[in-house]
């Protein structure tokens, strides 16, 4: 009888790619049974991990301060109990600002969870190392400060124009291209133009003043862009592989690299060199409203909200949580950062680890309501009256000059309840706020976008 892939199955092995090679080789050297378990030696399977039986426990900050936010409560919390059964994980927390992402299992905005020895791509999801970094700019006038930043910062889709580009650190590219997953010429060349860009969506360049002090803050808020979400594609194809040999009950968008492995140093080292990248671009946009402006800056910190942290064989992974501990960040310079949204402060913490937090504050915010719900439930009134009663007294600029009124302030939580529930879960302290006196944002890049206009030309 010719040996197939049911015999393979029946010896206690897991359908693979190396199936059809195996099979031809049996078949065509006629193999006995003895000859057949020798060779197949090779093709030895791990064990198969389960999920956990029951969810591991996980730390609630947040609760419903009215009805509105009863669903959004629920919906974080059960996804939670799905997501806790991964079996890497040891540990999580929901912070105030918490929100669903998609179907139960996926990790929620506002979510912390501790892997052991693993990293899961899909836990700091394509926008990796989303942060945010503040400069004081001393007694700087605001207007000057936004009017500068305006005419040097780069919202949208894509990267900036040849002649227009930021520098993108030579050490850095080299260090891409030691790397087994950076080590891609597009993705480099990509990198290079995304350098002082700042995307879309909730990516924002806030100007304000201090509080305690009276002084202009600079604020931006955005993550690796392109580089980072090619980086993302590449881990989960990776972890992807990992998943469908050692856990196949796991949700594919739960999937883990074992850090152990080659694939995992690697991923690490890839994560830490986009986190440098991602920095810099930062570092670029500040600098260079600084050189317009013939100022030097009085101090400057930053930190990123969306990353994995290290502590020994323990993989912290902040899908949009602010990390207090200062294990968690080996370059840091000062206070952590945390933006409600364009009519409220941005907040200036610091904190410590205690048994509610694991180390984290939330990040922001969060959303109660999808961007389209937002939209519907504001139907009523006209994109310009929405605009008019939600950023009176500030100075609210839209890169694209569409107005994108899912980014106003109503499209957020309370940010009074956020802060609130800060204070009454004890995740960390308020030392400053900057206050706002106005921001730009992408606005709505797609109302008027290139291929919109050529359907449009098409069907005329």
């Amino acid at each position: 009888m010719e040996f197939n892939g049911n015999h393979l199955i029946e010896l206690g092995y897991r359908p693979a790619k190396w199936f059809k090679d195996a099979i031809v080789h049996i078949n065509e050297n006629n193999l006995d049974e003895i000859q057949i378990k020798e060779y197949l030696e090779q093709f030895k399977q791990p064990d198969i991990i389960p999920l956990h039986e029951t969810a591991k426990d996980f730390v609630i900050n947040i609760r419903a301060e009215h009805e509105s936010e009863d669903d959004n409560v629920e919906k974080v919390i059960n996804t939670m109990k799905v997501l806790m059964k991964t079996p890497t994980l040891t540990a999580g927390a929901l912070m105030p600002d918490a929100c669903p992402t998609g179907p139960e299992g996926l990790i929620p905005v506002g979510g912390v969870v501790v892997a052991k020895n693993a990293i899961h791509p899909g836990f700091h999801s394509a926008d990796i190392c989303c942060s945010v970094m503040l400069t004081d700019f001393g007694d700087a006038d605001p207007k000057e400060v936004l009017d500068a930043a305006h005419s040097l910062t780069h919202f949208g889709y894509g990267g900036r124009p040849r002649g227009e580009q930021m520098p993108m650190s030579q050490e850095l590219m080299d260090a891409f291209r030691k790397n087994d997953f950076l080590n891609d010429e597009k993705l480099i060349s990509i990198a290079r133009s995304h350098m002082g860009t700042q995307g879309d969506g909730n990516h924002f360049l806030f100007v304000g003043k201090s509080k305690n002090t009276g002084n202009t803050m600079l604020v931006t808020h955005h993550g690796s862009r392109a580089p980072g979400a090619a980086l993302y594609d590449k881990g989960m194809k990776v972890a992807n592989r990992f998943r469908q040999d050692i856990s196949p009950e796991t949700l594919r968008e739960n999937a883990w690299i074992p850090f152990d492995t080659e694939e995992g140093a690697a991923y690490w080292e890839a994560l830490q060199l986009i986190r440098t990248w991602t920095k810099e671009n930062h570092t670029n946009i500040h600098d260079a409203v600084l050189n317009k402006l013939g100022t030097e800056k009085k101090n400057r910190f930053w930190n990123e909200h969306n990353f994995v942290f290290k502590d020994g064989d323990l993989f912290y992974h902040a899908k949009g949580a602010t990390p207090l501990d200062d294990k968690f960040m080996p370059d840091i310079t000062g206070p952590r950062l945390i933006p409600l949204n364009m009519s409220e402060p941005v907040l200036i913490v610091q904190g410590t680890t205690n048994d509610r937090n694991l180390g984290f504050a939330p990040h922001g915010a969060g959303r109660n309501f999808s961007r389209t719900q937002h939209k519907k439930s504001l139907a009523h009134k006209t994109v310009e009256e929405i605009f008019e009663e939600e950023t009176k007294g500030l100075d609210i600029r839209f890169f694209s000059n569409e107005i994108d009124i899912s980014e106003l302030p109503s499209a957020y939580k309370s940010a009074k309840n956020v802060r609130a529930q800060i204070e009454e879960y004890g995740l960390c302290e308020v030392l400053d706020e900057v206050m706002p006196y106005g921001c730009i944002m992408a606005g709505d890049v797609g109302k008027n976008a290139p291929w919109k206009k050529k359907k449009k030309y098409r069907k005329a």
